[in-house]
């Protein structure tokens, strides 16, 4: 093994930090990668799986990918990568991509129906061959930008969990690379040459929310580079008191806290013990 670059230095070292503070991985699980062909997903299985190796083989690590049948999909490469690294494997077709462009009209997102397809697929998928753990490869600024585009276009405060129970409750989701920036990926990247499969829904979709919402945060990160990090850290502190969520916090009762209060108060300052010890 040849020794690790920087970048894969600092890699390695955020994403498991992410699986030792939410708690993702643990001895003997079976952990289904979903490598969909892009950036991301192919650096999360290398450092999943140099983390395997220094692990011990604690953990069982197996790449999945879905063809979903897209005009131009050539994935010669893409098994020809894993093979050379002897990573259990399986490419699945089923075509989805005809679905969402019969049900989609022209000019909208895609990404709604064409993730609940895929989500449906990986999760029958996972149960039938026993995996316990599907690893997903959103990284930190996916985060960041769905909590904003939830914000900005839901009205409502979500994001993408580090670690979560599936639909069907049968799976653990983790992202692993929660703490990742999407630089350091691209570089990486960049660095491994891997055989990049484009996406022809998403990817060729200009309008996208999500890309003006990317702005929108690049706007703010040459102004103040840690807007980024801050956001992030905002998912961690959460103050429901300083909100206005009437199911997280009992606004209609503070009056009740502040007598309560202020008799507590004055019990403390009126202690029955001192005046015992006054003198008669």
């Amino acid at each position: 093994m040849s020794n690790p670059s920087q970048i894969e230095k600092k890699l390695l070292h955020y994403t498991g930090k992410a699986i030792a503070d939410f708690n993702m991985i643990q001895r003997g699980d079976r952990v289904m990668v979903c490598l969909s062909g892009g950036k991301d997903s192919f650096t999360l299985l290398t450092i999943l799986n140099q983390l395997r190796r220094r692990s011990g083989n604690k953990f069982e690590l197996f790449s999945f990918t879905l063809d979903q049948a897209q005009p131009g999909w050539n994935d010669s490469a893409l098994r020809q990568w894993l093979k050379e690294r002897s990573i259990p494997h399986e490419i699945l077709t089923r075509d989805t991509y005809s679905i969402v462009k019969e049900k989609i009209p022209e000019g909208k997102t895609y990404c709604s129906l064409c993730s609940r397809l895929r989500r449906g697929i990986i999760y029958r998928y996972a149960e039938e061959n026993g995996f316990n753990k599907i690893a997903l490869g959103h990284h930190r600024d996916d985060l960041v930008r769905t909590l904003m585009m939830s914000i900005f276009y839901n009205g409502d405060i979500r994001s993408m969990p580090p670690k979560l129970l599936s639909d069907n409750k049968k799976h653990i989701v983790i992202r692993p690379l929660c703490y990742v920036q999407e630089n350091d990926i691209i570089t990486y990247a960049q660095e491994q040459a891997y055989p990049i499969i484009p996406c022809n829904l998403c990817g060729s979709q200009e309008n996208l929310m999500r890309k003006k919402v990317a702005r929108l945060i690049d706007q703010l990160a040459e102004e103040n580079p840690k807007v980024p990090s801050n956001i992030l850290h905002a998912l961690q502190s959460i103050k429901p008191s300083q909100l206005m969520d009437q199911n997280m916090w009992n606004f209609r009762n503070l009056e009740h806290e502040l007598i309560n209060n202020q008799v507590n108060t004055a019990n403390e300052i009126f202690s029955p013990e001192e005046f015992d010890t006054v003198d008669e």
